[in-house]
């Protein structure tokens, strides 16, 4: 994998940053993308010091000039992208009747139109190389959850996406994958145990109660997952959903 090149979106921290660091060991060069590029230096630094090589990208995924510009910058100045991760994501959580429209706009444009963007700006590198490997980021939200009209849109979205993309690149030696995560420790599930009135901590521990695994996930976890399905190996795996959530979905 030495030769590989990815692009991660959403890639400053949480599952982003864990995704680029794994992807790093596993001796690939990583474009760190996220909408501010001061953001990413946690990130970039992280891989440098562990021998890697990175390139810290600002990109608005929902805005294609910025898209096509960090795709072009990446592949002149640390190489071609064959490996695309999406993973750029915003939470404006509301219940269906105080949702505004920039809500439910803002949502579907950073998952959706950004996963896209980002999939279109590469895919001509993977097509001309005759190999290629997209992981999408879903979520269990994917099946409904109160107060996520939006989000759980957009995740379900990813889905129908990634099955498309299968279909569509299969035949250039390209597969494309989603995970869905369940319950992650993230800035964005501290903000929805804010958003209903709960301690963090608390929120966890409830949380983990409910999982057959007995304990919550970590960005490492999805990282692992999303190490397997862009690796030689996983070269007859595609247009799969893969459910990190430490059991059984319906």
């Amino acid at each position: 994998m030495a030769e590989r090149i990815a692009v991660v979106s959403g890639a400053a921290r949480g599952i982003g940053a864990a995704i680029a660091r794994r992807l790093a060991s596993d001796g690939m060069k990583v474009g760190v993308l996220d909408l501010d590029e001061a953001a990413c230096a946690d990130t970039v630094s992280a891989i440098t010091a562990a021998g890697g090589q990175a390139l810290a990208l600002a990109a608005d995924v929902s805005k294609e000039d910025s898209v096509n510009a960090a795709v072009e910058r990446l592949a002149t100045e640390l190489g071609e992208p064959t490996v695309v991760v999406n993973n750029a994501g915003v939470l404006r959580d509301n219940l269906l009747f105080k949702m505004s429209v920039d809500d439910w706009d803002t949502v579907l444009g950073v998952h959706l139109r950004g996963a896209f963007l980002l999939t279109r700006a590469t895919q001509k590198y993977m097509v001309e190389q005759k190999w290629g490997r997209i992981v999408n980021m879903s979520s269990t939200s994917a099946q409904g959850n109160r107060g996520q009209v939006n989000y759980s849109a957009a995740k379900a979205g990813m889905q129908g996406f990634t099955k498309t993309l299968a279909f569509e690149l299969g035949k250039y030696g390209v597969t494309a994958n989603a995970i869905a995560p369940g319950f992650i420790v993230t800035d964005m599930t501290a903000a929805t145990a804010a958003r209903v009135g709960v301690d963090f901590d608390d929120f966890q521990k409830a949380a983990a109660a409910q999982i057959p695994v007995q304990r919550v996930g970590r960005p490492e976890d999805i990282a692992n997952t999303a190490s397997f399905l862009v690796s030689e190996g996983a070269g007859f795996v595609s247009g799969q959903v893969i459910y990190v959530a430490g059991g059984p979905q319906d």
